[in-house]
């Protein structure tokens, strides 16, 4: 018989599960027989001691049929990317449409802001109207109708995965493996997706702090997805420092849409691109990496992939004239300050995490499961590593509505950069990993 205290310690002193004792663990879990204290402790006994591969296959099983899977119209082999989580990170909303206008129908799962990095979920609330909660039904007709659908989790799809998610927010069990790798692949399998391409992020802004963390993640999501008979490969990009210009939720639409309309920062652009160059290969659209580029570049360049995110912002219930003039739709907060350089030189750091809990202390994140995002503030990073700056140059556009959350966010900003003599320009792409032969 099945008991929640013995289960927890048997985790606590290194033991493994069974696979049985998983499934059960999840069911209840999902009905609500088992306190959040008590998944708490849990998923701090699994951060600390791990599992193993195949308790790792179990639990993930278990939470993507937790609930409704959706199983796509015959013929249609979708494809899914997920971003382990970043500051500045909006590639899906480049990517995801951008992959979709080159003729590869994309089911994207995403979730909501997960502790100092953003989620896709809160960015794309930020466009008036946007219903980022599909059922089943509407899920499938859309990507049947345009090729694309991005939704955030209802009751219905992987609903425990949503529970643990949440709980993993607030617990600081978020930079676990074998959490965020169930975590992803869950979500990934329950969205009905044959093929998977990971951007796993590493440096001081993501979860990963190093590139052999990187890597075991990639493994990892890699294996796991094999175990469960998908295709999937890596991307694994620089995070030491913020991506593109903007940390929020609106400002991060605006500057995807920038992206988009073929102008933005070229990092937020190379990336997007490559990304959906990978999706177009793991999805069979072409078995050469040269092709799949130009073939995303000219989606870009002739705006193709901008008129399919308008496309899928109507079919969600927003506002498609948002790609037209983003500036007078989107939410902006009421003041503005500049952050400037103490002296002449190039920025030697750019720290994206510290940056990140400047964004979240602003309100563009959560400190607790319950907390309401202000999608209107925004970090604007005018200047990165290895950029030449002069006395009192901006480097900091801050966003804010309220004095005491300014208060809050400018010691973080001011502390995450620093003037040198001399810094060389990041990497952004660092490797692909890939489990399919090009």
């Amino acid at each position: 018989m099945f008991n929640i205290l013995d289960f927890i310690e048997l985790k606590r002193d290194g033991h493994r599960h069974s696979s049985e004792d998983l499934h059960y663990f999840v069911k209840s879990v999902l009905s609500g027989q088992i306190p959040d204290y008590q998944i708490s402790a849990w998923l701090m006994a699994a951060f600390i001691r791990g599992m193993d591969d195949e308790e790792l296959r179990d639990f993930t099983s278990a939470l993507a049929f937790s609930g409704d899977v959706f199983r796509l119209s015959a013929g249609k082999r979708a494809v899914d990317k997920h971003s382990t989580g970043g500051v500045g990170d909006k590639t899906t909303l480049i990517a995801a449409p951008l992959a979709a206008s080159c003729g590869l129908p994309v089911a994207k799962l995403s979730g909501c802001a997960l502790g100092f990095t953003g989620g896709t979920v809160d960015k794309l609330k930020s466009i008036p109207g946007m219903n980022m909660h599909l059922d089943t039904d509407q899920f499938i007709r859309q990507i049947d109708e345009i090729g694309i659908a991005i939704s955030g989790h209802s009751l219905h799809l992987a609903p425990a995965e949503g529970k643990f998610y949440a709980l993993r927010d607030v617990t600081g069990t978020v930079p676990s493996l074998p959490l965020i790798a169930s975590s992803i692949v869950s979500k990934k399998i329950a969205g009905g997706a044959d093929a998977f391409v990971f951007d796993v992020k590493c440096g001081n802004g993501a979860f990963m702090k190093t590139e052999g963390q990187a890597r075991a993640l990639c493994a990892a999501l890699i294996s796991l997805s094999a175990a469960m008979a998908k295709r999937s490969m890596c991307v694994i990009s620089d995070m030491e420092q913020p991506l593109g210009r903007w940390v929020g939720n609106s400002v991060e639409v605006l500057e995807a849409l920038q992206v988009l309309s073929g102008a933005g920062p070229s990092d937020t652009r190379e990336l997007s691109a490559t990304i959906a160059a990978e999706m177009l290969m793991a999805g069979g659209i072409t078995d050469n990496i040269d092709s799949a580029s130009m073939i995303v570049a000219g989606k870009l360049d002739d705006k193709s992939a901008l008129r399919k995110f308008a496309e899928m912002i109507s079919c969600q219930g927003g506002d498609p004239s948002v790609c037209g003039d983003p500036e007078s739709i989107l939410p902006r907060a009421a003041h503005e300050k500049i952050v400037t350089a103490p002296r002449e030189g190039v920025i030697g750091r750019m720290d994206a995490l510290t940056i990140g809990i400047a964004a979240r202390a602003l309100g563009g994140g959560r400190t607790r499961g319950d907390d309401k995002i202000d999608q209107s503030v925004g970090i604007g990073v005018l200047k990165k590593i290895g950029d030449a700056v002069s006395n009192g140059e901006p480097i900091f556009e801050i966003r804010y509505n309220r004095d005491e959350q300014l208060n809050s966010a400018l010691p973080h900003l001011i502390s995450a950069f620093s003037v040198a003599e001399f810094a060389e320009k990041r990497p952004l792409i660092l490797d692909r990993v890939t489990s399919y032969d090009r």
